[in-house]
């Protein structure tokens, strides 16, 4: 048996329990002994029977003095058994577990916590884990509490987690080479399993999370880096002259550029003319002017004779950069053409000769602006918004589309700088962290369903006005085990409580023809009211609406909430943004308060990656990446730091690392993404 062998190899693993394992994502021994404890309880502090204190749960050590009985009392089944030690007995209960009258041996010793209650008139102790000892014994110890699903006991799995340590403990893989082990610092693996499973001592337990900490951090930096120097080679970078090209065309704009706009084209500028290649990700909420400073870089790259490729995800919003290109350009003489997959066949020749022949200066489409058969005059700056709707290696295809193109990717999505460093080790990032001025804040608050005739008056007035709103739905049809407001059926609700309000839904599902024919409806105020899923997160700038509606708010991410309040406030008006959830939990309240104190997109990110952790975090699941096990990306900032840094010494060959050692480290690494799309 081996660390790639089934883990169905193991004792005891019948079908049933084979396939709880599975749905914990544990297939082979490795997946196992890589399933990390979640908590820890400390066994080690014993007490005795005569110290227990009443409703304080302990650890002690007691010998069984009489047979158990099993009572019933009414639903229950009750197992007494009465144990002893030097100081006192008392009794141990167990419930619906009959079996332990006769598994517990009169005479034999074991080790026993639980929690001492006044129960049916008497103080006994309500047992919550418990273990036999032998001749042996030393003491409790520290032990392992995993992530677990119905029918597997934390017993039964740190059984088979001994049982894999005992089969292939010291034979398991190692990935990390020697000389990046010596020069950080790192436990070797096998003690590093070992011991965050069944740590023997603090200090121990230390070394063998920091190794595997790192090990995670260094696998996924090294394998990102890994893939995006396959696609990208960031060296010398086309030159532009004319610097003042820029000042120029913000002259022409109806507005002034923000003082946070105006740094980050200063970024832009000087990476450029200082010869290098740029490769910059530009972060800025809804409405700090990420579209102003593209066509600002845009124009520059144009007016040296060059083309520029902006790719946006959607057909809406590739229709609204469209516009707003077009307005600013052909005032001053640039033609920019529209490549997306609604366009007809002679619309598409047309725009497809333009873009070879060096006619279009400005092409602005959907992904339909790097497939085969679109062939660029001269591409020099490849621009893409909302970048975490495509994946890597759809990006690396535009930029392919020229001869080594200068890259600005955009996104609207506040990334917390720790996920930034994961996801852009390789680029350079610029934040627009100023609003223009005018931008009104939007009020949120976060109330409960007992307040939704209010909220339907509310609405009615704010159309009544003139004005429009959202109403965002977490599904898009019926699903019985979840009773969560749905798309469909909630829009024919509204269209019955709303009666003077135009309502119509979008979602994912829809074709894609009649999903944008009803958000350009929509956006020409031919209706008032739009239920939709997420879709609308990006993609749809409509300056009148003045509300969004979310429901069941609670399950969606702080950042992507976030996100959807930007859609309002676009315009002059008093704008307004209400979270309904009737969610008891504590977390919940304490995530939707976040939003409703601040609306600063980093520092909700910041607390949603904080609160909710790595692995429910957006950042990690919907890019695609592989869910971090151990590490967490707020608390172990100094170890990710570290990591980053001995992945790209590895990458640049700093390490004296043997062949075979660096041979089965890519091939880790080509395990790890092994058929991903990452969306980073």
């Amino acid at each position: 048996m081996d660390w790639k062998s089934p883990v169905a190899m193991l004792k005891g693993i019948g079908e049933q329990r084979e396939k709880k394992l599975n749905r914990l994502g544990i297939f082979t021994i490795e997946d196992l002994l890589t399933h990390f404890p979640r908590e820890y309880k400390d066994r080690s502090q014993m007490t005795h029977i005569g110290d227990l204190e009443l409703n304080e749960e302990s650890t002690f050590l007691a010998q069984v003095k009489f047979q158990g009985d099993n009572i019933r009392l009414g639903r229950f089944l009750l197992t007494r058994i009465m144990v002893g030690d030097e100081t006192g007995v008392v009794g141990a209960l167990w419930y619906n577990q009959p079996y332990l009258k006769n598994t517990l041996i009169v005479g034999n010793w074991y080790l026993i916590t639980g929690k001492l209650q006044k129960k049916y008139g008497k103080n006994e102790v309500v047992v919550s884990d418990f273990e036999k000892v032998g001749d042996n014994f030393a003491g409790g110890r520290i032990l392992p509490i995993y992530p677990s699903v119905e029918g597997l006991s934390q017993k039964m799995l740190r059984n088979l987690m001994e049982e894999a340590l005992e089969q292939v403990g010291s034979n398991l893989q190692e990935y990390l080479p020697v000389d990046i082990r010596k020069k950080c610092h790192l436990a070797e693996r096998n003690f590093a399993i070992e011991e965050i499973h069944f740590p023997k001592t603090e200090e121990s337990f230390h070394d063998a999370r920091r190794r595997l900490v790192f090990e995670e951090f260094f696998v996924l930096q090294g394998a990102l880096l890994t893939l995006k120097s396959q696609l990208t080679d960031i060296g010398t970078g086309i030159q532009f002259k004319n610097p003042d090209a820029m000042t120029a065309f913000q002259k022409t704009l109806p507005f002034d550029l923000t003082g946070a706009q105006k740094r980050v084209l200063g970024e832009m500028q000087a990476e450029i003319l200082d010869g290098k290649r740029m490769n910059r990700l530009v972060q800025g909420d809804v409405g700090s002017g990420k579209t102003a400073v593209a066509m600002t870089i845009a124009y520059w790259a144009i007016q040296n004779g060059y083309q520029v490729a902006m790719m946006a995800p959607t057909e809406v919003l590739a229709n609204q950069h469209m516009q707003s290109f077009s307005e600013s350009f052909s005032k001053l003489g640039i033609e920019t053409v529209l490549l997306t997959g609604a366009l007809k066949a002679k619309e598409k020749r047309e725009a497809l000769a333009k873009v070879a022949n060096g006619e279009a200066k400005m092409i602005v489409g959907t992904h339909a602006v790097m497939q085969k058969g679109v062939e660029y005059h001269n591409l020099a700056l490849a621009i893409t918004d909302e970048q975490h709707r495509f994946g890597v290696r759809q990006r690396g295809a535009l930029t392919e589309k020229g001869d080594e193109p200068h890259t600005l990717i955009m996104t609207a999505t506040p990334i917390p700088r720790t996920l930034a460093l994961i996801l852009y080790g390789d680029l350079d990032i610029s934040i627009l962290d100023e609003l223009p001025p005018g931008r009104q804040k939007i009020d949120t608050m976060a109330v409960d369903s007992r307040y939704h005739e209010r909220i339907y008056t509310f609405l009615e007035r704010e159309v009544a006005k003139g004005r429009q709103g959202y109403v965002i739905c977490p599904m898009i049809a019926e699903n019985e085990k979840i009773e969560v407001q749905n798309v469909l059926d909630y829009t024919e609700e509204l269209r019955a409580r709303l009666k003077n309000c135009r309502v119509a839904c979008v979602h994912g599902k829809q074709k894609p023809k009649e999903k944008q024919e009803t958000m350009e409806l929509f956006a020409e105020g031919e209706l008032d009211i739009l239920v939709s899923t997420t879709v609308i997160e990006v993609g749809i700038n409509v300056p009148n609406s003045t509300i969004m509606l979310i429901e069941n708010a609670e399950r969606f991410g702080l950042a992507q909430l976030h996100q959807l309040r930007g859609r309002v406030g676009r315009g002059g008006e008093k704008s307004y943004c209400i979270l309904v959830s009737d969610s008891k939990s504590k977390l919940s309240k304490e995530r939707l308060k976040t939003l409703v104190d601040s609306d600063d997109g980093f520092v909700i990110s910041e607390t949603d990656l904080k609160l909710r952790g790595t692995g429910e975090f957006f950042g990690t699941r919907q890019h695609g990446l592989p869910e971090l096990k151990i590490a967490n990306m707020y608390t172990d900032m100094p170890i990710l730091l570290e990591a980053q840094k001995a992945a790209i010494s590895w990458l640049a060959d700093e390490f004296a690392c043997t062949e075979d050692e660096n041979e089965k480290l890519c091939q880790h690494f080509g395990e790890l993404l092994q058929g991903k799309t990452l969306y980073i």
